[in-house]
């Protein structure tokens, strides 16, 4: 397999397939909200009360303790409500608004891409603005940062709720995977953003992609474990060059 085509100069390729009308499909990884300031699990500075998050994101955790997870997520809300939009996530939208075959696929869970005007999206791992009911089952936005009592308890049934979520252990929700895949099979083109391309099962679609006969674009400042795989890389943060590749296409 030949070696992508590596620069932050985007190809004619590109160019033309982004202002063709066949559909996009948009994956995107923490790197993305990393430019908004919000650390991911992989930063050294991901790490609340000296613990990998890791260790408090599963079903175990949140049997064992609770509140100390909430506590977690509690700091996590609050952290995303105070951050921004940054310009990738506003030429992700704006990709969007040219009215194409579009999607949206983000293992993100902070709401970044809602709050920038995403609406045909699919939430891989969750919402941290959502929450579930460990009994009923019910499931409901509260976009209140802090939450008060911890853990906060369903109002129909008493239950303890969680965060709603995909914790490590848990499969990825079955209907939003199923929109992606049948995504990654239709694309014409691939935007690969800002995802180190080792969370499976998300990072089956790129590749999925591929063997459909997509051209996929992987956007990250590294090269990672997809860069020899995809058609084109560009080099740089997503919060740069997606803008520029908006202004190519659509220059004015």
């Amino acid at each position: 397999m030949p070696s992508p085509m590596t620069s932050m100069t985007p190809s004619s390729r590109l160019i033309a397939l982004l202002k063709g009308r066949g559909h996009v499909l948009v994956l995107t990884g923490a790197g993305v909200s990393r430019e908004s300031g919000i650390a991911t699990f992989r930063d050294a500075g991901g790490l609340w009360e000296g613990v990998d998050p890791m260790q408090l994101a599963t079903p175990r955790a949140f049997a064992a303790d609770p509140e100390r997870v909430w506590r977690f997520y509690d700091a996590r809300r609050t952290h995303a409500a105070s951050a921004q939009p940054n310009p990738a996530h506003r030429a992700i939208a704006a990709l969007e608004a040219t009215g194409r075959p579009f999607l949206l696929a983000t293992q993100n869970v902070d709401g970044l891409h809602e709050r920038a005007g995403s609406k045909e999206l699919v939430r891989l791992h969750g919402s941290l603005w959502r929450l579930r009911c460990t009994g009923c089952g019910d499931e409901h936005e509260d976009l209140q940062p802090k939450l008060e009592p911890l853990p906060p308890h369903c109002d129909a049934c008493g239950a303890m709720l969680r965060p709603a979520v995909v914790w490590f252990e848990e499969p990825l929700p079955m209907i939003e995977f199923g929109r992606a895949q049948s995504a990654a099979r239709e694309a014409e083109l691939v935007l690969v953003v800002g995802t180190s391309s080792v969370v499976y099962p998300a990072a089956s679609l790129q590749m999925a992609a591929l063997e459909a006969g997509a051209y996929v674009v992987e956007i990250n400042p590294e090269a990672t474990s997809f860069s020899t795989h995809a058609s084109e890389h560009l080099a740089g943060p997503a919060g740069v060059v997606l803008p520029a590749l908006v202004a190519a296409a659509w220059p004015g």
